[in-house]
């Protein structure tokens, strides 16, 4: 008797190119993906929140580009979480640093081949559910709390005091990293290495510039954030 493969998960690609779109659509489907598709970056709005467990986001799109998409999914609670993979024809360094501090998993540059596109999906939804379970264990319960910030994993929220903060999904990943581990000082190779995919190529100062904005969200206790010059960063009770 037949057995139908399980889900693999749910996928939203946002493209303007309709063949490209289809073409996306058709191999992931294949691959054992649900698939959902939207034309522009108001359409993919218009699906969001939804469902959906990773979003293929193209960058150059009218009159709502990709970076505004993901801009706006950081922003929102309820899709704050969703991983995110742009695609793009853009391939200098700075866009990609844009994309990846906004909290993108990941970057392929246009064209592409779909054995790449698979590997990289394969690859960032593996992190993701690795990170879920990590955070469950490690924490014990369903938050993690240090003086006034309070992580909440199932809402995938940061509060300081009480007030929840907006913070895109590797803000909050490296918030919870330095949190759980106070007095561990993390290289900024290491956090690369724990945060993002292998198959990833992000530049260290990535990283600071996260950090940079964490000291700030999570006022007035940013100071707890350490520096250790020549090593990396660590949490300070």
């Amino acid at each position: 008797m037949d057995t139908q493969a399980p889900l693999k998960g749910r996928i939203l690609v946002v493209d303007d190119e309709e063949s490209l779109r289809e073409g996306l659509q058709l191999y992931l489907e294949m691959d054992g993906y649900s698939v959902a598709t939207a034309a522009d970056g108001q359409e993919a709005l218009d699906q969001l929140p939804g469902t959906f467990d990773l979003v293929l986001l193209d960058v150059m799109m009218e009159p709502i580009n990709g970076m505004e998409v993901a801009k706006r999914m950081k922003e929102n609670h309820a899709t704050a979480h969703i991983p995110i993979i742009f695609l793009t024809a853009k391939d200098a360094d700075e866009d990609m640093v844009a994309g990846l501090e906004l909290g993108a998993d990941d970057y392929i540059s246009k064209p592409f081949s779909m054995k790449n596109v698979l590997a990289r999906i394969s690859a960032v939804l593996r992190r993701s559910a690795f990170a879920s379970a990590h955070h469950q264990v490690k924490a014990d319960t369903n938050s993690l709390s240090r003086l006034g910030i309070k992580i909440d994993f199932d809402a995938h929220v940061c509060s300081v005091d009480g007030n929840p903060v907006k913070m895109p999904r590797k803000e909050l990943e490296i918030l919870t990293l330095l949190l759980q581990n106070p007095g561990t000082i993390f290289s900024r190779e290491e956090i690369l290495n724990k945060l993002w995919p292998d198959e990833v190529i992000v530049l260290e100062r990535v990283v600071d510039v996260n950090i940079t904005r964490l000291r700030k969200k999570v006022a007035p206790y940013g100071t707890h954030i350490i520096t250790r010059s020549g090593f990396g960063y660590g949490w300070q009770d």
